[in-house]
């Protein structure tokens, strides 16, 4: 963590601003990768019936849509949707720590997956921040995060599923939006960006 950190305020003050822009995107995109096997490897471990509550809907989960119409509003809501998924993947670690072995390949993915998120989270802030300076920094949307009360086992299960199914889908979108963001940023001069 403690280089994950330093690598993050390196970037927040590099002048360039194409290179957190670019690592924002290899990030993402290596999260989406390995969240569709993550959520193989959930199905798997949930044994029967997966395929059928994988299909389930959760009002308390963050939706995977991109708001905005300009830019900076557009990667203010990636910042806050990405921040506001946080706790629901952290939620799931822990549900998921208490239903597998220690030594399940499960619990390593979705460790890995929340703590690369983490990472994307502070880029993707720090990219906000340098390239809309002057705008309120990225705040939850809506709030603090409101997680779902306690629940039993097969709602523990459809939680899981519906965080990790909606999380993929949002990671596919943030990806599309930095990709078109890159081309401004990465073309020509900071100052003629937007």
């Amino acid at each position: 963590m403690a280089v994950h950190s330093s690598r993050t305020v390196s970037l927040c003050r590099s002048q360039n601003y194409c290179i957190p822009l670019q690592q924002s995107l290899k990030l993402t995109r290596l999260i989406q990768k390995e969240s569709v096997e993550l959520i193989r490897t959930y199905k798997a471990s949930q044994g029967a019936m997966s395929e059928l509550f994988c299909k389930s809907s959760s009002s308390e989960v963050p939706k995977p849509k991109i708001s905005g119409l300009e830019p900076s509003e557009r990667l203010l809501s990636v910042s806050s949707i990405l921040q506001s998924f946080l706790p629901h993947l952290q939620r799931v670690l822990e549900q998921q720590t208490d239903l597998q072995s220690p030594s399940s390949r499960l619990l390593s993915e979705l460790s890995n997956v929340r703590n690369r998120s983490t990472s994307l989270a502070s880029v993707t802030s720090c990219l906000y921040q340098n390239l809309f300076p002057n705008l309120p920094a990225p705040e939850l949307a809506g709030g603090p995060t409101q997680l779902p009360p306690s629940q039993n086992i097969f709602q523990q299960k459809v939680y899981g599923c519906v965080v990790l199914r909606r999380f993929k889908e949002f990671l596919l979108n943030v990806a599309r939006e930095l990709r078109t963001l890159k081309g401004p940023v990465c073309r020509g001069p900071p100052e003629n960006t937007f």
